[in-house]
């Protein structure tokens, strides 16, 4: 069974015959799909991914060739972060229908220097899109070692308390927890659409690199999503006297 191609089509609320009809093939066709008896051409793959709004690499990822994808998930890039343009961060969240992950000591420019990012983020939830939250655990080792890195004198725990006061009122629609891990990029995770913002020591992650990745093939994407699962998985909940 081609489970990428069951699931979205489930996804979009189509069937064998319907998807037959809106691809201009017989259901036999989509049958054979469906049970990786057959692959469709070319130019039926594009209508196909077209119809279920996936790229044909991830609905049949051994008919296209991985040579032509390389660098393909890679959009743009800006040498700073505050480089990224502002409509894009809320273009990218508005788009967002089912997963929206985060991760980041604080990423507070995000709730301070957004007007609309809290209630359309809000919004999303409501409307059943999962929210995640990774920020930096204040009482963790590496929070402190950041603060000392970066010489702020504490100010990195305080804008964590900042950010958290913001999404307070999102308790119950978002999950939130801190992690205490060496954080090497903050990661934003808009379904398939994702901004990478690296860390370089001694600077301020406003002042460093920043990529926009969009998932092809996950070359790129599902390194740094892997990477985040897997710091979702060691955090904690905060504490009610911090959330």
């Amino acid at each position: 069974m081609n489970e990428r191609l069951r699931r979205a089509m489930l996804r979009r609320g189509l069937d064998v015959g319907t998807l037959a009809d809106a691809a201009e093939v017989s259901t036999k066709s989509v049958e054979r799909w469906l049970s990786e008896k057959g692959v469709p051409y070319p130019k039926t793959r594009y209508r196909v991914a077209a119809i279920l709004q996936e790229d044909e690499s991830y609905l049949w990822p051994a008919a296209v060739d991985k040579a032509s994808l390389n660098g393909a998930e890679l959009v743009a890039t800006w040498p700073r972060r505050q480089d990224v343009p502002r409509h894009l961060w809320t273009e990218l969240l508005r788009q967002a229908e089912r997963q929206i992950d985060y991760i980041a000591f604080a990423g507070l420019f995000l709730a301070e220097e957004i007007s609309d990012w809290i209630p359309t983020l809000q919004r999303k939830a409501n409307e059943g899109v999962r929210v995640r939250m990774l920020f930096g655990d204040p009482n963790g080792a590496q929070l402190a070692s950041r603060d000392q890195e970066q010489r702020i004198g504490g100010g990195v725990a305080g804008r964590v308390s900042a950010v958290l006061s913001y999404y307070r009122p999102l308790a119950g629609l978002v999950e939130i927890r801190l992690h205490d891990t060496p954080l090497y990029n903050s990661i934003y995770r808009f379904d398939d659409e994702m901004i990478v913002n690296s860390h370089v020591y001694g600077i301020l992650a406003a002042y460093t690199p920043t990529m926009h990745l969009r998932r092809v093939d996950g070359a790129y994407f599902s390194t740094y999503l892997e990477s985040f699962e897997r710091v979702w998985a060691s955090a904690r909940p905060p504490a009610e006297d911090e959330a």
